[in-house]
């Protein structure tokens, strides 16, 4: 049986580590943690069966594996943006409006409210590509982009979704304290539990269930699971709606955030960015 090749997003990251030979250069580059980039590799180093990196206190360097590899890789990623612009799969002859949304702000803000937008924009035609990691956003052709990150991440110019602040969320039938739950842990954002508890001024237990993006971590809310650390934004509507609770009366400042490029002088991109900001996202005309 073939074997199941490694995640994209780990070659990309494993490239940059190994082009800066600092897994910090490489979180700055790609708009992540250090702990993310640290993961990914650990997790391709698994994988793949063999270390890729000699880790030495103040110095990082290629094991012969990572030498044999990183050509490969460095070739493959060129392959695939060459392939993708001779395709021209988004050359916007079409007039098809491209978006590159977060998969968690598409999920739980963008989907629920789009009758909205048809309603008055009824004849634009959309296509949505779905991101996760901040690279994702950085290396997409789109007419908005709309993603999770730093604000350095995503350059001048953007325009920033909401507040960014973090909110403890939990389904409204689980009892408890905060500490009495199980704590779900969002791994691709600076800001976690550990952070909460000591702007906060709380113990808490360790993270039980860890995952990628704040999306992930609302659905293992929703059944019961726990509670999750996630961004305002997100966790809006279902606030209003009661679909979730506050598991703690405390917020804080969030280092990472949600941000929008718009490709200028394009009405389309346009409408959907002036309705994205000032009717789903601005906190000043939206529920709690």
């Amino acid at each position: 049986m073939q074997q199941k090749l490694p995640p994209l997003n780990w070659f990309r990251v494993f490239e940059a580590a190994a082009r800066h030979l600092s897994f910090t250069f490489a979180a700055d580059e790609l708009g992540l943690t250090q702990s993310a980039v640290s993961q990914q590799i650990k997790s391709l180093e698994v994988k793949l069966g063999t270390p890729l990196f000699i880790r030495r206190p103040r110095a990082l360097a290629l094991t012969d594996a990572g030498r044999q590899l990183l050509p490969q890789v460095e070739k493959s990623l060129e392959g695939l943006q060459s392939a993708a612009a001779q395709l021209g799969a988004f050359s916007g002859g079409d007039k098809t409006l491209r978006v590159a949304a977060s998969v968690s702000l598409l999920q739980w803000v963008i989907t629920p409210n789009l009758p909205q937008f048809y309603a008055a924009h009824g004849d634009m035609r959309i296509r949505f590509l779905s991101t996760i990691w901040p690279d994702d956003h950085i290396n997409a052709l789109a007419d908005v982009t709309v993603g999770f990150g730093s604000a350095r991440s995503f350059g001048a110019g953007a325009q920033a979704l909401g507040a960014h602040e973090l909110v403890a969320v939990k389904a409204p039938h689980i009892r408890g304290d905060l500490s009495d739950l199980p704590l779900i842990e969002t791994v691709g954002a600076s800001d976690g539990w550990a952070r909460f508890a000591a702007l906060a001024g709380i113990r808490l237990p360790a993270p039980k269930l860890h995952v990628d993006f704040y999306g992930m971590a609302l659905h293992m809310v929703t059944p019961g699971l726990g509670a999750a650390l996630v961004s305002r934004v997100l966790a809006r509507d279902g606030l209003a709606s009661g679909a979730l609770t506050l598991a703690h009366d405390a917020t804080i400042p969030a280092r990472e955030g949600y941000y929008m490029r718009v490709t200028p002088h394009d009405e389309q991109a346009a409408a959907f960015a002036d309705w994205l900001q000032h009717r789903f996202v601005n906190p000043s005309t939206n529920g709690p």
